[in-house]
């Protein structure tokens, strides 16, 4: 009987592995952030997720209840088969028998799912700004785990001290966005406005702080936020923090289509209009150092 890895591996196509890989750094994407970031339309997504499911067996998938009745779109993870590919494809050691399962088992009981499929849903709109809109692109895309490795945003030519630095802080996702001859690294604090008060949310910028003036690079934080006034009361706690690291603004409305790639963001102690993310200043600020 022919190995179920080597037979699945020749009927997957390049954007299959795409998500294949986003599911395993990221955990958990809805239909929807599927659809929107890889394929030009729903349908065409669904079907092609109903034959990584049920055909191949590489994804599985699961529908969470409204707490009001009625459910959410599916929410798809790796299943073992996919585990095993990506582990391939990666060229990392043969994954345990049980992970896919032990992964789902968390996922799907995690009280913060709705917080990481906001982060998720972040990336994915970006990816699918890039996919619609030629001569931009979301190169990078890591985990919080990827952004705490020790030597994480060393460079080939840093010197020792970068290379053994463990970053202190914890940001819920790291991108860096292309746009035209625009290269923005950024950090996302992405925020639910009721998991923690607004002084934790300063207070995160300290280890930014530290990352950069070890690293010399300085990236700004985007804090992607549920509501106008929120977004107003932190700007007010950003300064009477004294904060001089570089802060961007913006209101997450998913309803109303607005994408993180757009001018949406408020830089913070800044008179100009909202901005566009590849209108960031201080875009990969190189050998820069934090004052």
């Amino acid at each position: 009987m022919p190995d179920p890895l080597l037979r699945v591996q020749s009927q997957l196509t390049d954007r299959d592995l795409v998500l294949l890989g986003w599911l395993a750094d990221h955990g958990v994407l809805t239909s929807f952030q599927i659809a929107h970031a890889l394929f030009p339309s729903v349908d065409y997504a669904q079907e092609r997720l109903r034959a990584l499911t049920q055909k191949l067996g590489v994804v599985d998938r699961f529908r969470p209840q409204k707490p009001d009745g009625g459910s959410y779109p599916y929410h798809y993870v790796l299943a073992q088969l996919g585990v095993e590919v990506v582990a391939a494809q990666r060229g990392e050691d043969l994954p345990r028998k049980d992970q896919a399962r032990r992964r789902r088992w968390h996922l799907t009981r995690r009280a913060n799912l709705p917080h990481l499929l906001g982060i998720n849903g972040f990336f994915t709109a970006l990816a699918g700004h890039a996919r619609t809109h030629p001569g931009s692109e979301l190169v990078r895309w890591w985990p919080p785990a990827r952004c705490q490795q020790v030597g994480a945003f060393a460079e080939p030519d840093d010197d020792i001290s970068v290379r053994v630095y463990a970053p202190r802080s914890r940001p819920d996702g790291h991108g860096i966005w292309v746009e035209g001859d625009r290269r923005v690294p950024f950090f996302l604090e992405y925020d639910l406005g009721t998991e923690r008060p607004l002084s934790r949310l300063v207070a995160k910028l300290h280890g930014y702080r530290e990352l950069a003036h070890v690293t010399g690079r300085i990236w700004p934080v985007l804090f992607w936020l549920p509501s106008p006034a929120r977004e107003r009361h932190l700007h007010l706690e950003l300064a009477a923090a004294g904060i001089s690291y570089p802060v961007a603004t913006a209101v997450h409305a998913e309803a109303t289509g607005i994408n993180p790639a757009e001018a949406v963001w408020w830089q913070y102690r800044s008179d100009r209009a909202p901005v566009r993310l590849a209108d960031l200043p201080a875009a990969d600020s190189g050998t820069r150092r934090a004052a």
